[in-house]
Protein backbone atom coordinates (compact mmCIF):
# COMPACT_ATOMS: atom_id res chain seq x y z
CA UNK A 1 0.00 0.00 0.00
CA UNK A 2 0.96 3.98 -0.09
CA UNK A 3 1.57 5.71 3.10
CA UNK A 4 2.52 9.36 3.82
CA UNK A 5 5.13 8.73 6.08
CA UNK A 6 7.11 11.25 8.27
CA UNK A 7 10.42 10.03 9.47
CA UNK A 8 12.12 12.84 11.09
CA UNK A 9 10.41 16.16 12.25
CA UNK A 10 10.59 19.01 10.28
CA UNK A 11 8.46 20.96 7.28
CA UNK A 12 6.28 19.90 4.62
CA UNK A 13 9.01 18.21 2.48
CA UNK A 14 9.71 15.39 5.48
CA UNK A 15 6.10 14.00 3.81
CA UNK A 16 7.15 11.27 1.95
CA UNK A 17 4.93 9.05 -0.32
CA UNK A 18 6.63 5.35 0.20
CA UNK A 19 5.22 1.56 -0.53
CA UNK A 20 4.95 0.08 2.72
CA UNK A 21 3.17 -3.73 4.03
CA UNK A 22 -0.14 -3.26 4.71
CA UNK A 23 -1.28 -3.46 8.41
CA UNK A 24 -1.94 -7.22 10.18
CA UNK A 25 -4.93 -7.40 11.63
CA UNK A 26 -4.68 -8.28 15.60
CA UNK A 27 -6.92 -8.98 18.53
CA UNK A 28 -9.06 -5.95 19.24
CA UNK A 29 -7.94 -4.26 16.10
CA UNK A 30 -9.90 -3.56 12.65
CA UNK A 31 -8.25 -3.38 9.02
CA UNK A 32 -10.01 0.29 7.51
CA UNK A 33 -9.26 0.48 3.77
CA UNK A 34 -9.38 4.34 3.80
CA UNK A 35 -11.63 6.68 1.51
CA UNK A 36 -10.64 10.24 2.81
CA UNK A 37 -9.39 12.20 5.37
CA UNK A 38 -8.78 15.75 6.72
CA UNK A 39 -5.85 17.79 7.24
CA UNK A 40 -5.84 19.11 11.10
CA UNK A 41 -3.37 21.68 12.74
CA UNK A 42 -2.45 19.06 15.45
CA UNK A 43 -0.68 17.34 12.67
CA UNK A 44 0.95 20.08 11.64
CA UNK A 45 2.30 20.35 14.99
CA UNK A 46 3.14 16.95 15.46
CA UNK A 47 4.85 16.81 12.01
CA UNK A 48 7.04 19.77 13.25
CA UNK A 49 8.26 17.81 16.32
CA UNK A 50 5.98 19.84 18.67
CA UNK A 51 4.09 16.53 20.09
CA UNK A 52 6.95 15.12 22.53
CA UNK A 53 5.36 11.31 22.72
CA UNK A 54 5.26 11.03 19.19
CA UNK A 55 7.71 8.65 17.60
CA UNK A 56 9.22 8.64 14.13
CA UNK A 57 8.82 7.42 11.35
CA UNK A 58 4.92 7.89 12.33
CA UNK A 59 2.31 8.03 9.45
CA UNK A 60 0.12 11.16 11.09
CA UNK A 61 -3.92 11.48 10.52
CA UNK A 62 -5.74 11.57 13.70
CA UNK A 63 -9.37 10.90 11.29
CA UNK A 64 -10.63 9.15 8.96
CA UNK A 65 -13.54 8.01 6.86
CA UNK A 66 -13.14 4.11 5.25
CA UNK A 67 -14.18 0.21 4.91
CA UNK A 68 -14.12 -2.14 6.87
CA UNK A 69 -11.35 -4.65 5.43
CA UNK A 70 -10.79 -7.09 8.11
CA UNK A 71 -12.00 -7.53 11.44
CA UNK A 72 -11.90 -8.80 15.48
CA UNK A 73 -15.28 -7.00 16.36
CA UNK A 74 -18.24 -9.56 16.01
CA UNK A 75 -20.85 -6.22 15.31
CA UNK A 76 -19.35 -4.96 12.08
CA UNK A 77 -19.12 -6.66 8.53
CA UNK A 78 -16.33 -6.56 5.60
CA UNK A 79 -17.12 -3.46 3.51
CA UNK A 80 -18.87 -1.74 6.41
CA UNK A 81 -18.32 2.23 6.30
CA UNK A 82 -17.03 3.66 8.93
CA UNK A 83 -15.66 7.00 10.56
CA UNK A 84 -12.51 6.85 13.28
CA UNK A 85 -11.40 10.05 14.77
CA UNK A 86 -8.47 11.25 17.40
CA UNK A 87 -7.66 8.24 20.22
CA UNK A 88 -4.19 8.35 19.66
CA UNK A 89 -4.63 7.91 15.96
CA UNK A 90 -1.51 9.64 14.70
CA UNK A 91 0.09 9.55 17.66
CA UNK A 92 0.88 6.79 19.62
CA UNK A 93 -0.32 4.46 16.28
CA UNK A 94 -0.32 5.29 13.01
CA UNK A 95 -3.33 7.39 11.19
CA UNK A 96 -5.23 8.09 8.42
CA UNK A 97 -2.58 9.41 5.85
CA UNK A 98 -1.78 6.22 4.22
CA UNK A 99 -4.58 3.72 1.94
CA UNK A 100 -5.04 1.45 5.07
CA UNK A 101 -4.62 1.83 8.39
CA UNK A 102 -5.21 -0.71 11.46
CA UNK A 103 -8.07 1.10 14.30
CA UNK A 104 -8.53 -0.28 17.79
CA UNK A 105 -12.18 -1.78 17.46
CA UNK A 106 -13.26 0.80 20.39
CA UNK A 107 -12.64 3.88 18.15
CA UNK A 108 -14.35 2.65 15.03
CA UNK A 109 -17.69 4.21 14.34
CA UNK A 110 -20.30 2.49 11.70
CA UNK A 111 -22.44 4.99 9.87
CA UNK A 112 -24.81 5.35 7.43
CA UNK A 113 -25.58 8.61 5.51
CA UNK A 114 -26.91 9.91 2.09
CA UNK A 115 -24.15 12.46 2.12
CA UNK A 116 -21.68 12.04 -0.92
CA UNK A 117 -18.52 10.73 -0.40
CA UNK A 118 -16.26 13.97 -0.60
CA UNK A 119 -19.07 16.04 1.99
CA UNK A 120 -18.27 12.94 4.45
CA UNK A 121 -14.95 13.15 4.62
CA UNK A 122 -15.12 16.65 5.22
CA UNK A 123 -16.86 16.38 8.80
CA UNK A 124 -15.57 14.00 11.42
CA UNK A 125 -13.45 15.67 12.88
CA UNK A 126 -14.59 19.38 12.31
CA UNK A 127 -17.69 18.62 13.07
CA UNK A 128 -16.92 16.64 16.38
CA UNK A 129 -15.06 20.01 17.58
CA UNK A 130 -17.94 21.99 16.98
CA UNK A 131 -20.26 19.97 18.92
CA UNK A 132 -18.21 19.68 21.63
CA UNK A 133 -18.16 23.63 21.86
CA UNK A 134 -21.69 23.74 21.28
CA UNK A 135 -22.58 21.33 24.51
CA UNK A 136 -19.70 22.96 26.17
CA UNK A 137 -20.71 26.34 25.98
CA UNK A 138 -24.23 25.29 26.89
CA UNK A 139 -26.59 27.81 24.97
CA UNK A 140 -30.19 28.47 25.11
CA UNK A 141 -32.36 30.03 22.94
CA UNK A 142 -31.81 33.62 24.37
CA UNK A 143 -28.41 33.44 23.86
CA UNK A 144 -26.55 36.42 21.93
CA UNK A 145 -23.58 34.29 20.65
CA UNK A 146 -20.16 35.38 19.03
CA UNK A 147 -17.56 32.98 17.21
CA UNK A 148 -14.47 34.72 16.76
CA UNK A 149 -12.70 32.91 13.41
CA UNK A 150 -15.86 32.43 12.16
CA UNK A 151 -14.56 31.45 8.53
CA UNK A 152 -12.74 28.37 9.96
CA UNK A 153 -13.97 24.84 9.23
CA UNK A 154 -15.17 24.73 12.96
CA UNK A 155 -16.53 27.91 12.64
CA UNK A 156 -19.18 27.11 9.95
CA UNK A 157 -19.54 23.96 11.42
CA UNK A 158 -20.39 25.43 14.50
CA UNK A 159 -22.70 28.20 13.17
CA UNK A 160 -24.60 25.62 11.35
CA UNK A 161 -25.55 23.32 14.17
CA UNK A 162 -26.45 26.40 16.15
CA UNK A 163 -28.72 27.32 13.78
CA UNK A 164 -29.87 24.01 13.10
CA UNK A 165 -30.79 23.83 17.09
CA UNK A 166 -32.01 27.26 17.68
CA UNK A 167 -32.93 28.80 14.14
CA UNK A 168 -34.34 32.27 15.86
CA UNK A 169 -30.77 32.52 17.74
CA UNK A 170 -28.75 35.45 17.13
CA UNK A 171 -25.49 34.74 15.87
CA UNK A 172 -22.54 36.61 15.08
CA UNK A 173 -19.29 36.22 13.66
CA UNK A 174 -15.84 37.92 12.76
CA UNK A 175 -13.57 38.42 10.36
CA UNK A 176 -10.27 39.82 9.29
CA UNK A 177 -11.84 40.37 6.07
CA UNK A 178 -15.36 42.25 5.42
CA UNK A 179 -15.21 40.40 1.90
CA UNK A 180 -16.49 37.60 3.72
CA UNK A 181 -19.90 38.36 5.13
CA UNK A 182 -21.81 36.99 2.57
CA UNK A 183 -20.42 33.69 2.89
CA UNK A 184 -20.79 33.77 6.31
CA UNK A 185 -24.53 35.07 6.44
CA UNK A 186 -25.33 32.01 3.72
CA UNK A 187 -24.26 29.36 6.41
CA UNK A 188 -26.06 30.82 9.34
CA UNK A 189 -24.48 33.90 10.46
CA UNK A 190 -26.61 37.09 11.17
CA UNK A 191 -24.15 39.75 11.46
CA UNK A 192 -20.18 40.08 10.49
CA UNK A 193 -17.87 42.07 12.84
CA UNK A 194 -14.54 43.32 11.22
CA UNK A 195 -11.50 42.21 13.46
CA UNK A 196 -8.82 44.68 13.42
CA UNK A 197 -5.13 43.57 14.94
CA UNK A 198 -7.28 41.45 17.23
CA UNK A 199 -9.31 44.25 18.25
CA UNK A 200 -12.91 43.71 17.27
CA UNK A 201 -14.48 47.18 15.85
CA UNK A 202 -17.80 47.26 17.72
CA UNK A 203 -19.20 47.44 21.56
CA UNK A 204 -21.58 44.93 21.13
CA UNK A 205 -21.97 42.77 24.19
CA UNK A 206 -22.74 38.87 24.12
CA UNK A 207 -23.31 36.00 26.70
CA UNK A 208 -21.35 33.20 24.82
CA UNK A 209 -18.18 33.47 22.83
CA UNK A 210 -16.45 30.41 21.11
CA UNK A 211 -12.97 31.77 20.28
CA UNK A 212 -11.34 30.26 17.43
CA UNK A 213 -8.59 32.67 17.17
CA UNK A 214 -6.21 31.90 20.55
CA UNK A 215 -6.01 32.50 24.01
CA UNK A 216 -3.45 34.92 23.77
CA UNK A 217 -6.77 37.62 22.51
CA UNK A 218 -9.19 36.75 25.35
CA UNK A 219 -9.20 39.81 27.63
Amino acid sequence: MKAVVVSSPGGPEVLEVVERQKPILKAGWTLVKIQGFGINHSEIFTRQGLSPSVQFPRVLGIECVGLVEQTTRPDLKIGQQIISIMGEMGRAFDGGYAEYTLLPNEQIYPIKTELDLESLIALPETYYTAFGAFLNLKIEEKDCVLVRGATSGVGIAFAKLLKGKFPEIHLVGTSRNLAKEEQLKAVGFDQVILEKDGVLQSEESFTKILDLVGPRHIK
